[in-house]
């Protein structure tokens, strides 16, 4: 009798640490579980940042080849006018006026457009670290960069239309030598350097070319890093999901292990 009573309790201490372990066990289950929960979360708001990037750097790069497009325009105009002569002093002069209002807006836009996203790159990291911070800040001032890279690529659009008044001078053989001029100041805000001599070496730095230029490597090194940024959330991510399934199958066995144990006691 005190033999059965000692396989007994030996038994029902064997239960009690396997439940024990069951117990355990589920923690860890709900460890990982909470961990997988968070990371997919913040996964997914990465991978907004990374569409935002995305936007971002193709609207850059717009902005960019646009501007090219606008240096070689002024190119092909000075070269078409340079033969012909000087004329019409007041067309001239307003189209000097024009294009120079217009590259004084274009300049701070250019930069309101790289304090911006500046900002915003900070907010996304300090996020990453604090995620405190508002959400809808970071909404904001995405918003407000997308906004900024509207107005700017509007504005080379009216650069362009200035451009397309100009090259009808051209026709007039009294304007042709005005043109030049004024191409070649234009050629000179946005290329930064004189078109008879161009040299890149002698490039202003706050140029319109420059700025773009700039504002392009910005946005590709944003996109970048919001890239590697998903990248290693990913990374966590399938090694939390790898330990919460091995975390589940360790479970399992237990809570087979403790089912059986239960039956069997109740079996003797």
């Amino acid at each position: 009798m005190k033999r059965r009573i000692a396989v007994t309790e030996r038994k029902k201490a064997e239960l009690d640490s396997l439940a024990l372990q069951v117990l355990d066990a589920q923690q860890e289950v709900d460890q990982f579980q909470s961990i997988v929960d968070g990371l997919t979360a913040k996964l997914a708001t990465f991978q907004g940042y990374l569409s935002y990037a995305e936007t971002n750097r193709t609207n850059a790069l717009n902005n960019l080849n646009l501007v090219n497009q606008v240096v070689q325009n002024y190119l092909d105009l000075m070269n078409n006018s340079s033969t012909a002569f000087y004329g019409i002093a007041d067309a001239g002069k307003w189209s000097r006026t024009l294009s120079m209002q217009i590259s004084r807006v274009m300049n701070k836009l250019i930069y309101s457009s790289e304090v911006i996203n500046r900002l915003a790159a900070l907010v996304i990291r300090k996020k990453a670290l604090n995620p405190l911070i508002s959400d809808e800040l970071v909404s904001v001032l995405n918003t407000a960069g997308t906004d900024a890279n509207n107005a700017v690529a509007l504005t080379l659009v009216a650069l362009q239309s200035v451009y397309a008044s100009q090259a009808s001078n051209t026709e007039s053989e009294a304007a042709a030598a005005l043109e030049y001029y004024e191409a070649m100041n234009v050629y000179e805000f946005i290329a930064g350097t004189n078109a008879v001599v161009i040299d890149a070496s002698t490039q202003k730095p706050d140029c319109l070319q420059k700025l773009l230029s700039d504002a392009y490597k910005n946005a590709v090194e944003y996109y970048n890093e919001m890239y590697t940024a998903c990248q290693n959330i990913s990374e966590d991510l399938n090694n939390a999901q790898q330990s919460l399934s091995e975390a589940q199958i360790s479970l399992q066995s237990l809570q087979l292990g403790l089912a059986a144990g239960n039956a069997a006691a109740l079996a003797s």
